[in-house]
């Protein structure tokens, strides 16, 4: 049995409709805060089960019978991430959990600028200290994060940030099918790095931009200071702000920068490029 968490969320939403493909759907549970928001899996044959990481004491039953198990990582930024996952961990040990695969993050590292990579990399820990056979998913910067990382191009007709380097940026559904594949094949333990071939900086982004959309569109490098003011007074919440820099950062430190061909391998095709997210998001 395979048992999901944060499959009324996009990543492992998109994971489970996979599975669906590939097992039969009394195979499946998905594990819910909100079970209502699961009913599109329950009425296919899925078994829809409550579950919260807030609620430590739900996650035993909802791991119940579970040979794997795939833990999503906790979207809320003002969460304590790393306690949450700590207890979800906990109550799959409790529940004698054959495998835990954890979607972390490329860049995880204890101490890292941008925080959820540090909650990565403690949550990896706590994996490794429990005794449970782990795989570690980690998962390229989402290609669709584009739409905000650039900025407000489309209307200015700059893209300007205050840190670049480059990024291997793969999209969430590439993602997802390679943990469907995983979950369904062989098993792997510890980390596996899950990116996109190739990697593009925000400079390059521009010179994309501007090719796909036959208008000119200006890369600018501001200074820290002066991306943050103009962000906080176009409307941003400034912890946002904060939260975002990290990510720029880290960019600029190279830690996005990392390759592997083990996400086309799982996949059977070449993954899709930044390049067709951008002229997607054109498109819309």
């Amino acid at each position: 049995m395979i048992v999901i968490t944060g499959a009324t969320g996009a990543l492992n939403g998109t994971t489970t409709e996979h599975l669906l493909q590939r097992v039969p759907a009394a195979d499946l549970v998905v594990v819910a805060r909100d079970p209502s928001r699961a009913a599109h899996f329950a009425e296919r044959g899925v078994t829809v089960r409550y579950g919260d990481y807030a609620d430590p004491a739900s996650l035993p039953a909802a791991f119940e019978g579970a040979d794997q198990l795939l833990l999503v990582s906790s979207s809320d930024p003002a969460a304590d991430a790393p306690a949450l996952h700590r207890a979800a961990i906990d109550a799959a040990v409790a529940a004698r959990v054959g495998r835990v695969l954890y979607t972390s993050h490329q860049a995880a590292a204890v101490g890292a600028a941008f925080a959820p990579a540090d909650h990565h990399a403690r949550t990896e820990q706590a994996l490794a200290a429990s005794g449970l056979p782990w795989t570690a998913l980690r998962n390229g910067f989402y290609a669709h994060s584009t739409a905000w990382l650039m900025g407000p191009w489309r209307a200015t007709g700059v893209v300007s940030v205050p840190g670049d380097g480059p990024v291997s940026w793969t999209t969430r559904d590439d993602a997802a099918e390679a943990a469907a594949v995983l979950l369904t094949g062989a098993p792997v333990d510890g980390p596996v790095t899950i990116t996109a071939p190739e990697t593009r900086t925000f400079a390059e982004l521009a010179r994309d931009a501007s090719e796909l959309s036959g208008e000119t569109v200006r890369y600018e490098l501001l200074g820290e200071d002066t991306w943050r003011d103009r962000a906080v007074a176009a409307g941003q919440d400034p912890r946002m702000v904060g939260f975002l820099l990290g990510m720029y950062r880290t960019a600029a430190a190279g830690g996005f920068a990392g390759t592997d061909p083990l996400l086309g391998r799982l996949l059977g095709r070449a993954p899709t490029g930044v390049r067709q997210v951008l002229a997607a998001q054109l498109a819309a």
